[in-house]
């Protein structure tokens, strides 16, 4: 469990990211080509990315230079995502190639002990072999993120709404209640259950930085040592709160979309075939499809072929309606 602790100051200091920290979704997205977890929120990319990888002739690079020093451990080295990462691409390139040479060296040797660290990697001390890394990063970043820079901007973008609105309402604590199921506000201690190992952050007046991720999957991330600016990444993708408790919204939502569709849409909030949500809904899988033809042309779902079934998911304008119900926003 890892448990950051609030000060009354640490409420006026909490923050959210107004742009995707393009480090930290570099690191994640190599996590997700370690794990079949959580697949299937993230089916265009895969369809695409290692194509992408081995047209640019990165496939080797990755597996040899990038995925050893971003293992989707308990650990990976805090310099490679730098708090610069906020301010772009190149931004956070430069802060990691300025990394001071004591810090890679005890983060360097932190990895080894955690997990075995390639001999090579110690190497990174030297500007050279950073550059090296630095060039690696940016050819995966323009060959597997960029294409997709767009959605990850506009499911940020609904996030920073969902959290103005939250604000608006309930106040900071409201916010940091909302932020996904993993993620529990227990005044004046937010928890972060499970996590890899257990640890106590004492914010002690610094605030806490919220960094939404595309890429991260069920599991928050927060950097390694304590004496840096505290930062919590956290995932987009995360069953919308009624969608746990369906009958809450059940009337309203039907009244606008009509209870078979109001079911499809309950549905592909964890992701649903065609089958599975005409099951969900009481009909059959033809008139399932009719209406997840509606629902994707109003917006509120994408829908995804893999083989002879067709995967169903929330855009963030479905997501926002499962969360707030109609009138509720």
């Amino acid at each position: 469990m890892l448990r950051f602790h609030f000060t009354p100051e640490d409420l006026t200091k909490v923050t959210v990211a107004t742009e995707p920290h393009v480090l930290w979704e570099i690191a994640v997205s190599l996590h997700r080509l370690q794990t079949r977890e959580g697949r299937w929120a993230y089916a265009p990319w895969f369809r695409t990315a290692r194509t992408s990888l081995r047209r640019a002739g990165l496939e080797r690079t990755v597996k040899t230079l990038l995925l050893p020093l971003f293992p989707r451990a308990s650990y990976f080295p805090d310099f490679l995502t730098p708090p610069e990462g906020t301010q772009g691409l190149d931004a956070g390139l430069e802060a990691v190639l300025a990394t001071p040479y004591e810090r890679v060296v005890s983060e360097v040797d932190v990895l080894t002990r955690a997990v075995g660290a390639p001999a090579w990697a110690r190497r990174l001390t030297e500007r050279d072999m950073r550059g090296q890394l630095v060039g690696a990063l940016r050819a995966y970043h323009r060959a597997v993120i960029a294409p997709h820079e767009e959605c990850i901007q506009e499911r940020l973008h609904a996030e920073r709404a969902r959290h103005a609105h939250t604000l608006f309402h309930t106040g900071t604590e409201g916010m940091l209640t909302g932020l996904g199921p993993t993620i529990h506000w227990r005044p004046p201690v937010l928890e972060i259950d499970p996590y890899p190992d257990h640890r106590d952050v004492h914010l002690d007046g610094r605030g806490l930085l919220l960094i939404p991720s595309y890429f991260c999957w069920h599991a928050p991330i927060a950097l390694a040592d304590p004496g840096l600016p505290p930062v919590l990444l956290y995932p987009l993708h995360h069953l919308p709160p009624t969608a746990t408790t369906p009958h809450a919204d059940s009337p309203p939502l039907n009244v606008l979309l009509g209870s078979t569709r109001a079911a499809i849409l309950r549905a592909s909030a964890t992701g649903s075939t065609t089958t599975e949500a005409a099951r969900r809904a009481g009909v059959t899988p033809t008139t399932a499809s009719h209406h997840t033809a509606v629902l994707r042309d109003a917006g509120l779902i994408t829908s995804h072929r893999h083989a002879n079934t067709v995967l169903h998911t929330l855009t963030p304008l479905g997501a926002a309606l499962l969360r707030t119900g109609p009138g509720g926003g």
